[in-house]
């Protein structure tokens, strides 16, 4: 009895170790997926529980190959190539110079305007316009970035970057420059020209 059970027990491994293999790489998925352990709990079971189950199914599932992307999948996207970002120095000193002279600007041209609340605030790298009831315009740096952002009451929010080619700020979504978008909405709001560049 004894016997015909080890010889049964021998048989079943016989069956479990021929069959694995074709189990194993008859599946597309990844050595550690689902349908891999199911065919490893089969050969337990198949096995009879049999102490050398558990030494088959680690034994399976030990390769550390990493699994190959299939044909026709999209590509993972490249990580950010942080040497194409402007250095940070860089953009302090062009936003800063720009904003400035923005500043200097403005306030001359509202020294020669005789209009009510127009009054022009730089403070924590902010500069704000306030055109009394026609609006409000803020300017400030965006440093992570690399641009400098608009908000304006009659175009919207804008975010400006650095046009090496132009030496200007423009903003890429229109093409248009920073500081011909101010002189066209301030000077129209106002009724006098200001020339900013």
């Amino acid at each position: 009895m004894a016997s015909r059970k080890l010889l049964s027990s021998l048989s079943a491994a016989r069956r479990v170790r021929s069959r694995a293999p074709v189990l194993l790489s008859a599946s597309p998925l990844p050595e550690t997926s689902t349908s891999a352990c199911h065919a490893a709990a089969a050969a337990t079971k198949l096995s009879g529980g049999s102490p050398w189950a558990p030494l088959f199914s680690s034994r399976a599932f030990s390769s550390t190959r990493p699994a190959q992307q299939p044909a026709g999948d999209a590509p993972v996207p490249s990580a950010v190539d942080h040497k194409s970002i402007m250095p940070e120095d860089m953009f302090h000193k062009l936003a800063d110079d720009t904003i400035h002279d923005l500043l200097e600007k403005l306030e001359e041209y509202g020294d020669s305007q005789q209009m009510d609340g127009f009054d022009i605030d730089y403070g924590n790298q902010v500069l704000t316009l306030r055109l009394g009831d026609l609006g409000t315009y803020v300017v400030n740096k965006q440093t992570p970035n690399r641009q400098i952002w608009l908000s304006s009451p009659v175009s919207g929010p804008a975010r400006f970057d650095w046009d090496a080619a132009t030496h200007s700020w423009v903003y890429r979504r229109t093409g248009v420059n920073l500081m011909r978008l101010l002189e066209e909405e301030i000077g129209e709001l106002c009724g006098t020209p200001v020339d900013l560049s």
